[in-house]
This record gives C-alpha cells, structure tokens and sequence, in this order.
C-alpha cells in the first residue's frame, strides 16, 4: 500500500499550489473569483527590483489569478451600494463585462474588498470614517489605520486589519505572486517566467506574451491577457495597472491617516515594456484613478489541513478495504 501513501503524501504537498474558487453575492449578482496559492514559506527576497529588496513572504497566501473584472465590480456595487465608479472604455475596446475594473481609485478597490469580507462574514480589511448607507458616505475617501492595542492592529502594517481574509496585494504578495519561481528559485525579470521581455498582444493566452505599449487596442479580458507567471497568475505584466496596499517608500502617516501617493505595478496597455518588469513602477494618489488602473485581490483562505486530507485519505482506504473484504 505504499503508493497509497505516496498518493496521500502528493495531495497534502499539491495543497500550496492549487486554485481555490470564492463565491459572493446572490442571484443575477452572483460572482466568483479564482485565488491561487502562494506557498514556499520564507523565500528570499529579491534585490535587483525595484523597490528592493522585495517578494519574500513567510506565509501562506491566495492571490488573483485575473485582475478584477468590471462585471464583477458591478454586481459588488449593486449589492453593496458601494458607488463605485469605473472609467468609460468606450474609445478603448470597449466596456465588456470580462474587461478588467479601470478608472478605480486605491481607496475605491479598498472598499470593494471590504464587501468580500462583509459578505463572507469576515471583518473588514479598512478603516473608513463611513460605510455604505450612512449618511456623507463617499466611496473615494481615504482611510484611517487601525488603533495600537485593538485586535485588528497589526504593527507591521496598521492600514490592514490582520483578521482580514480578503485585502489588496502589499508590496511583497504582489512581487511574489508576479516573478518568483518556486520551481528554479529564483526571481525572473517579467511576470512571464522569463527574463526576456514579453512579446506585445492585443489578447490571447500565448506563453511569455502580454498586453502593452499599444494605447489604441485598449485592455483585453482579464482571463486573455498574455502568459502565466511561474504560479499561474495571469495579467500581471500589462493589461491593466495594478494598486498595491504600500505606499511609495513605505512607511505610515503618524498622524493615522490612510491615503497619499500609492505603488502601481505591472503596467497597463498603454505602458511600455519598462514599466512591465521587475525594476517598473508608477505611484498615483490615493484618491486618483487613471483610466489605466485597476487591481486584483490577495486573501488569507483556510484550505484543507493536510491532517484532514490524510484523515480524508485513510478513511477512503479503510471502505476500501472493508469492500475488498
């Protein structure tokens, strides 16, 4: 029974690498999105990006594989009232629900992820004076970190709540996620797995290919969009810019107040192929929203233990064997 073993031991080890599908909403409100998981725990860190050094993480973690669709955006601000506005992509492809979210500001794609944790019935990732219903609520108003002392506090970075399970990317799970190879350990140039520079598509699937440099085309669907990084991301080279939780050269207001000038990675379809690598980067206000910005969410998801898949799997073996008998 040895392979059975081996059988066991393979599914306990493939559970940092799979794809974990979430559902929200209800009805025609109905969503998904699809997390992979970031394993290999304690990775270094590269130093030859930029900011460096940047991507070692020592935790498990779930990460987009697509960057947020409109489609989805929409129905999270119908059922979320969240007044969340997107930019008109009529003049740049088109405003097709499969379309990545663009002309969100950070503090827009933070409320969002704060309806996944509120639908999910986890706390909310941030800290906004008002919410959705209360009276002066505006969706593109800036954050306060959360207070020393509280259970959501978390000294490293005040800004998300640590019993969060839905949050933007910080600096770290983006990079990872983007240009480690868990496979070859090490970090490649291009979220492609490759340190050569991706050859430039309108759309399609195509192995170390992404969409940039090409201001009329506009994005094209988030799950169409170029190549997979080593883990299975796909669109984090081009396509759309991505909001990172950090801002520009670290740090936190010590007044306690959110906001301010914000990373962008990855570049969008109007970049070039400087802005797609490792040593890219951009930075937009807090408040501002280009029509090329978007983002994608990260998660902390409970998976199944691998003391429960050898549980699950022993007890497979022991109706397997009393039918045998």
């Amino acid at each position: 029974m040895r392979w059975v073993y081996f059988i066991l031991l393979l599914a306990i080890q493939s559970t940092h690498s799979q794809t974990i599908t979430q559902n929200f909403g209800t009805g025609a409100n109905q969503f998904s999105i699809d997390f992979i998981t970031i394993g290999n725990t304690g990775n270094t860190a590269d130093t030859t990006g930029s900011p460096n050094p940047a991507g070692s993480v020592s935790y498990i973690y779930q990460i987009g594989k697509y960057e947020v669709s409109r489609d989805i955006v929409n129905k999270g601000n119908t059922l979320g009232n969240l007044g969340i506005t997107m930019a008109d992509m009529s003049a740049n492809g088109g405003n097709g629900s499969l379309r990545p979210a663009t002309g969100i500001s950070w503090n827009e794609a933070a409320r969002f992820v704060n309806y996944l944790n509120y639908s999910y019935g986890s706390p909310l990732a941030y800290k906004f004076a008002t919410s959705p219903g209360d009276a002066g609520y505006v969706a593109n108003s800036n954050i306060t970190y959360w207070s020393s002392g509280t259970a959501e506090y978390n000294s490293q970075n005040p800004a998300r709540n640590k019993l969060a399970k839905f949050f933007l990317p910080d600096l770290d799970e983006w990079y990872k996620a983007a240009y480690f190879s868990a496979a070859n350990n090490k970090y490649y140039d291009y979220a492609t797995g490759s340190d050569s520079v991706p050859y430039l598509v309108t759309g399609g699937t195509s192995s170390s290919a992404a969409v940039y440099n090409n201001i009329s085309s506009g994005p094209a669907d988030v799950n169409f969009c170029g190549g997979l990084s080593p883990y299975g991301t796909m669109g984090q080279n081009g396509n759309a810019a991505e909001w990172i939780e950090e801002k520009l050269g670290g740090g936190y207001n010590s007044n306690g107040e959110g906001g301010g000038y914000m990373w962008l990675k990855g570049g969008s379809w109007t970049s070039s192929s400087g802005e797609l690598s490792s040593s890219g980067q951009n930075a937009r206000f807090s408040v501002d929203g280009l029509y090329s910005d978007g983002f994608r969410v990260a998660a902390i998801i409970p998976e199944p233990s691998a003391l429960s898949l050898l549980a699950i799997g022993l007890g497979g073996l022991a109706i397997l064997r009393r039918r045998r008998s």
